[in-house]
């Protein structure tokens, strides 16, 4: 496990605090943030840095744009977390360059600046040695929080805390790698593993190292249903994915091996198609015409009693398309079972996007011991993979 510096080590009274934070927030049409949820999980980090006199200059992507997107803008973003932080916030519409090289200069300490959407700038994806120089310059101490994008050796996240060796993880950052890898290396009490959404392809690392260091493995949604052809079953129209068949045979024969049971669903909620308007039935084998769109009553049963006996809990991806009501008990039953083993002393995780919002449409989020604000980037970390915006800030 590395070391990094901790945020309470840094001296940060009168320096200019470079902060790469995760502020890429859903914004609606009349570009309002939907969900602030990033914003706020930053909020113990900025404090921290401006309650002992740092001057922090915050950088961050929203969206994926191809050069300047009036509507990828960070005004919204300023203006949330002015309100948040109970200050103003400054915010300048260049990244770097003058403009921004004065605002950072004229800060105050206790004072805080968002920079432009680093984004705009091809440099940033690219890791351009010249634009993380330029970043670089702007501050004198570097924090990373934005565990969300860890796993891109981007120029915010990478090259510019190769350029400032007073460096430090913040909270947020701190927070992610101690459950995260906490859950893997020194479990408490029996590991539960439930893995869901729509395709194996995207777990493929994550399920086979799961296999290995789970107690128990449960896999609902969409990928459950290539495991269960994988072993002949009937799954009519639902999602398959003919190409990792092979691969769901090999983790079926591993759990075998290993004396390890692996819980797929037993009977399914179908429908013709997945329009909400589609008439949901609910049956033990799914009939030709119908696709699987979320587990059924005996499964739920069986996941919650299996939930219940853990002592850590991993749940990335849903039990079925949460999103539409007739196809949702299956997730929202899995959730409230984690809230409730987690109330009797389990250690739960919760990671990926959409496993995220659906605990937060369920109100569960503060019954969970973690709710992960980085999908992409949590899995990797389970899965054994080196983050590059991790790894650049190990001590030497």
């Amino acid at each position: 496990m590395i070391k990094i510096r901790p945020l309470t080590d840094l001296e940060l009274r009168g320096r200019r605090v470079l902060v790469r934070v995760d502020y890429n927030v859903p914004l609606d049409e009349a570009g309002r943030i939907t969900d602030d949820t990033r914003i706020q999980a930053s909020l113990p980090t900025l404090q921290h840095i401006l309650d002992h006199g740092g001057r922090a200059i915050l950088m961050t992507h929203l969206g994926r744009p191809k050069g300047v997107t009036e509507n990828l803008r960070l005004r919204p973003v300023a203006d949330r977390l002015s309100e948040l932080l109970g200050q103003p916030v400054g915010y300048v519409r260049e990244t770097v360059g003058p403009v921004a090289e004065r605002a950072a200069a004229d800060l105050a300490n206790g004072e805080c600046l968002l920079l432009e959407n680093v984004r705009f700038n091809s440099g940033e994806t690219r890791n351009d040695p010249d634009f993380a120089r330029e970043l670089a310059a702007l501050g004198e101490v570097y924090v990373n929080d934005a565990f969300g994008t860890a796993h891109r050796a981007h120029a915010s996240t990478e090259g510019v805390s190769r350029l400032l060796p007073n460096r430090a993880a913040g909270f947020l950052m701190q927070k992610e790698l101690d459950y995260l890898s906490g859950a893997i290396k020194n479990p408490k009490g029996k590991l539960v593993v439930i893995l869901g959404g729509a395709k194996v392809s995207d777990k493929i690392e994550a399920t086979r190292r799961f296999i290995e260091i789970a107690d128990v493995l449960i896999i609902g949604g969409g990928m459950a249903y290539t495991l269960l052809a994988s072993r002949g079953e009937d799954i009519g129209k639902s999602l398959l994915e003919e190409d990792r068949l092979d691969f769901a045979a090999e983790i079926m024969n591993r759990a075998t091996d290993l004396g390890k049971p692996i819980l797929l669903p037993v009977d399914h909620v179908v429908a013709d198609s997945i329009d909400s308007g589609a008439a949901a039935l609910h049956v033990d084998q799914i009939p030709d015409g119908s696709m699987g769109l979320d587990i059924g009553p005996v499964t739920r049963r069986q996941f919650v009693e299996t939930i219940g006996k853990a002592g850590t809990i991993l749940w990335n991806g849903p039990m079925g398309v949460f999103e539409i009501e007739a196809f949702a008990e299956g997730t929202g039953e899995v959730a409230h079972a984690i809230a409730d083993t987690t109330g009797r002393g389990a250690v739960s995780i919760i990671g990926g996007g959409d496993t995220a919002a659906a605990v937060n449409a369920l109100g569960l989020a503060g019954r969970m011991s973690h709710v992960s604000t980085g999908g992409g980037a949590s899995l990797e970390l389970l899965e054994g993979k080196v983050l590059p915006g991790v790894s650049v800030l190990e001590e030497g």
